[in-house]
C-alpha cells in the first residue's frame, strides 16, 4: 500500500471514535493478562448486605455483573453521554445514579457505604473515606502514570510523561487519609497492536496519553511503525496498572 493510501485508511480509523467502545478492536490488538482479577477481588469483600458504591460506572456493565441486590447498589459517573445511559438501563432498576461534578464531592452522605469499588476512576482519597462507613472498604485499580508511555515517545514529537502517578503514590495518599492499605500489587504488561489503524483509533480515545495527536502531525512516526510492525508482525507497548484494597479506620 502506498503512503498515500496508509493516510487515507490511517484517517478513516481517526474519524470512527466510538466513544468508549473497545470492542472495536477486537483481534487488532492483545493485552497480556494481569496477575491480578479485579471482579475476584471485589467480590471477596462484597458481602449480600452491603451498600455498594461503584465511582466511575460508565454504563454500568461491570456492576451489573456482580449481581449484587440492586436497592444497595448506588453509581457515579461523571462523563455526560455515560450519565444518560445509567439513568436509561440502571436507574429503573432501583440503582441510585448521580452524576459527579468534583472528586472531592462525591453526592452522597457520610458514612452511607460498606464498599466503594473503583476502577479507572479519579478519586479523592479524604471524600471516598468520607462516604464509607468505619470498617468498610475501598478497592481501586487504576491505570499508572507510565501507561504506554514507550509506545507515546515513538508517535509523539518531544513527548513528556505527566506526573507520578502510580502505586507507591497511592497507597501514601490513601494512608496519609486514615487507609490502612490490606492488599497491594502492581504490574506491567504487554500490549500489541496488529495494525497501525487499531493504534490510532486508541490513540484518539485516550488523547491525555497522546497529546496532539493526529494522523497528519504524526505521519512519519506512524510510517515507521508500520514499518516495525511489517517486520515483527505486531508493534508492542507497556501498560501500566496498580491495585489497592484499603481499609478505612476513622476511629
Amino acid at each position: 500500500m502506498n503512503l498515500e493510501k496508509l493516510r487515507e485508511a490511517w484517517k478513516k480509523e481517526e474519524q470512527v471514535f466510538r466513544g468508549w467502545d473497545f470492542s472495536y478492536l477486537d483481534g487488532r490488538w492483545e493485552s497480556a493478562p494481569l496477575p491480578w482479577d479485579y471482579k475476584e477481588i471485589v467480590l471477596k469483600y462484597l458481602k449480600p448486605d452491603s451498600k455498594l458504591l461503584d465511582m466511575g460506572t460508565g454504563g454500568g456493565e461491570f456492576l451489573l455483573s456482580l449481581g449484587h441486590p440492586h436497592s444497595l447498589t448506588s453509581v457515579t459517573e461523571a462523563y455526560p453521554p455515560n450519565v444518560e445511559l445509567c439513568k436509561k438501563n440502571l436507574a429503573p432498576l432501583g440503582i441510585r445514579v448521580r452524576q459527579i461534578f468534583d472528586d472531592r464531592e462525591i453526592p452522597y452522605d457520610t458514612d452511607e457505604f460498606d464498599l466503594v469499588i473503583n476502577r479507572h476512576e479519579s478519586f479523592d482519597a479524604r471524600e471516598v473515606r468520607r462516604v464509607l462507613k468505619n470498617g468498610g472498604y475501598f478497592i481501586t485499580q487504576q491505570v499508572g502514570g507510565k501507561n504506554n508511555n514507550d509506545l507515546s515517545e515513538k508517535i509523539i514529537e518531544g513527548f513528556e510523561p505527566g506526573q507520578d502517578h502510580d502505586l507507591k503514590s497511592n497507597t501514601k495518599l490513601l494512608e496519609e487519609a486514615g487507609f490502612k492499605i490490606i492488599f497491594s500489587d502492581e504490574s506491567f504488561p504487554k500490549l500489541k497492536f496488529f495494525d497501525i489503524g487499531a493504534l490510532v483509533y486508541l490513540a484518539k480515545i485516550i488523547e491525555w496519553e497522546f497529546p496532539g495527536f493526529s494522523v497528519d502531525s504524526c505521519f512519519d512516526n506512524l510510517c515507521k511503525l508500520e514499518k516495525e510492525l511489517n517486520e515483527k508482525g505486531f508493534i508492542s507497548c507497556t501498560e501500566h496498572r496498580f491495585v489497592i484494597v484499603a481499609l478505612n479506620r476513622k476511629y
